[in-house]
């Protein structure tokens, strides 16, 4: 049986977020960018509002967001995009936003993200990192799911769109140990094990909702210099320098960073076609799961789509949130 084709199209590491948006109407989408008041959230959020999408943009520090609304608004000369409190670490928040949301939802980009330099936990006791990056938006992502329904049905079709990483490519999940209770702890592998994690959920997701017109893909946008590493250890930032030096990434800018997002969100190549990883604009190739990121910086590791990781993940993210099963 012969592979199957990646879903390609016309863009590439070079690309920017209007160009992939040129030609493209929004008008009538309702999008949620969150992690929307600093670095790719701000030129994602700005980039769906130049295109005509009603924008709601989902931070934590709202006077940071209301900043950055009213640029958006100004800079665009489209409507000034909304700004709601959401910490993803703080299951309360996330609650009262999707208690809050109204109507018909057409697109969700899960942006935000963190990175520890050492261990911290949230109340519930959960590593930082997968508990703000993957929980949180998984958290989010199902309480939508009704109005995401409703959405594809107003549209034809909605979209999630979960923001990876090329570090996905240092760790699989550990389910024996997801919060690192008995393992050694290194912020660099649990970063790693949360963006595995965005992509697992961007596959399971794809298969569960896809009978509702929900697609979601996971994206990698690549080498972007953001607030991200504003917590890097000595030892992360030696790590970042020697990728550079090996040829594994090269910097982008905000704007071509949060290329690849905009493809996700709103190319047609991938309106109805989900579960996939993007990279540079385009879906990436499978590596396995020994391969060396310094000769595969634009793959994606087996463990990232494996289809039983991905349901098994959110069988335990469903229960550690203690949420109703899928459907």
């Amino acid at each position: 049986m012969s592979a199957r084709r990646l879903v390609s199209t016309p863009f590439s590491s070079s690309s920017t977020a209007d160009e992939v948006l040129a030609g493209i109407d929004l008008t009538g989408v309702r999008a949620i960018v969150t992690g929307a008041s600093s670095g790719l959230g701000v030129e994602t959020a700005r980039a769906l509002t130049a295109a005509g999408a009603e924008l709601t943009l989902a931070v934590r520090n709202t006077a940071a967001g209301d900043a950055v609304a009213e640029t958006i608004g100004r800079t665009t000369g489209g409507i000034r995009p909304r700004v709601v409190r959401l910490d993803l670490a703080d299951r309360a928040t996330v609650t009262r936003f999707v208690d809050a949301w109204d109507g018909p939802l057409h697109l969700l980009v899960n942006n935000a993200g963190v990175v520890t330099g050492g261990l911290e936990r949230t109340r519930e006791g959960w590593e930082l990192q997968f508990a703000t990056n993957h929980l949180g938006h998984f958290a989010l992502a199902t309480g939508l799911h009704r109005a995401l329904a409703r959405g594809a049905a107003d549209r034809g079709g909605a979209r999630i769109v979960s923001v990876s990483s090329t570090a996905h490519m240092r760790s699989g999940i550990d389910f024996d140990d997801l919060h690192f209770e008995r393992r050694g702890y290194d912020p660099q592998i649990a970063y790693a094990q949360s963006k595995t994690a965005n992509s697992l959920f961007a596959v399971e997701a794809s298969r569960l909702w896809a009978p509702d017109g929900i697609v979601a893909n996971a994206v990698n946008p690549g080498g972007v210099a953001t607030g991200l590493q504003r917590n890097f250890t000595p030892e992360q930032k030696a790590s970042l320098d020697a990728a550079e030096a090996a040829g594994v990434f090269t910097y982008k800018t905000v704007a071509q960073g949060a290329a690849t997002t905009v493809v996700a969100a709103a190319a047609p190549e991938f309106a109805r076609s989900g579960g996939h990883y993007l990279d540079d604009g385009q879906e990436a190739y499978t590596v396995p799961n020994d391969a060396d990121l310094g000769q595969h910086p634009h793959g994606v590791k087996q463990w990232a789509l494996d289809p039983a990781a991905a349901e098994r993940l959110w069988t335990v993210s469903t229960g550690l949130l203690r949420l109703p099963p899928a459907g």
